[in-house]
């Protein structure tokens, strides 16, 4: 059984992991903030390492960029959940496959290892990246040859729809895109939860 939370901003809504049927506490996450590497904006790296934290997850950071693809399936493996952070979703992406672990995420996703994502981490899992140009740049990403997601979800997810800074991005994408593939808006205080291909959206009340 394959288990898929996806966020736009995960340290608002971690506390509705649980709704999903995923037990945190006393487990070991591996952490991945690559996305975050090179925006100047990324707070929600730490503020996703105290969630964590707060459940009691043993947190365990994992850079792709300078790991070994020893390191990467070694920690991958050793871990009870991934989660993939935000930031930019092509220099994400390019790593992902540089280093090969996309291969190695695929791979235990699809054994039924919970996968958490956070914005950049949660539109990965779509087929084909590109409609997120609106939101990000690819000047990180020379070296990205393919678009192609790691194709998990039958969605395409945008976060922080109705949330500043993102917001006229979000917007502009759904312009341009509603009509060519399925698009699932979701803002911060929302999570996409995906149980074997079963798609439910869950939102924070305030």
């Amino acid at each position: 059984m394959s288990k898929l939370f996806l966020t736009s901003y995960f340290a608002e809504v971690a506390e509705l992991i649980g709704d999903c049927g995923v037990e945190l506490k006393g487990r070991r996450v591996a952490f991945i903030p690559t996305a975050s590497l090179h925006e100047e904006v990324n707070f929600y790296v730490e503020d996703a390492k105290q969630a964590f934290e707060r459940l009691g997850v043993v947190v365990d950071e994992l850079e792709i960029s300078t790991a070994s693809a020893n390191e990467i399936k070694d920690k991958l493996q050793a871990s009870d959940y991934i989660y993939v952070t935000g930031g930019n979703t092509f220099f994400l992406l390019q790593e992902l496959k540089r280093s090969g672990a996309d291969k190695f995420l695929l791979e235990q996703i699809k054994q039924g290892k919970t996968y958490i994502g956070e914005s950049a981490g949660s539109i990965i899992l779509s087929a084909d990246i590109a409609y997120i140009q609106e939101m990000d740049t690819t000047d990180l990403a020379k070296d990205l040859k393919s678009y192609k997601g790691l194709n998990l979800v039958d969605i395409y997810p945008l976060p922080h729809y109705g949330n500043q800074p993102f917001k006229e991005t979000a917007e502009r994408t759904i312009s341009r895109f509603a009509n060519e593939i399925n698009l699932r808006p979701f803002s911060n205080n929302q999570v996409i939860c995906v149980t074997d291909g079963r798609v439910k959206i869950l939102t924070l009340e305030a």
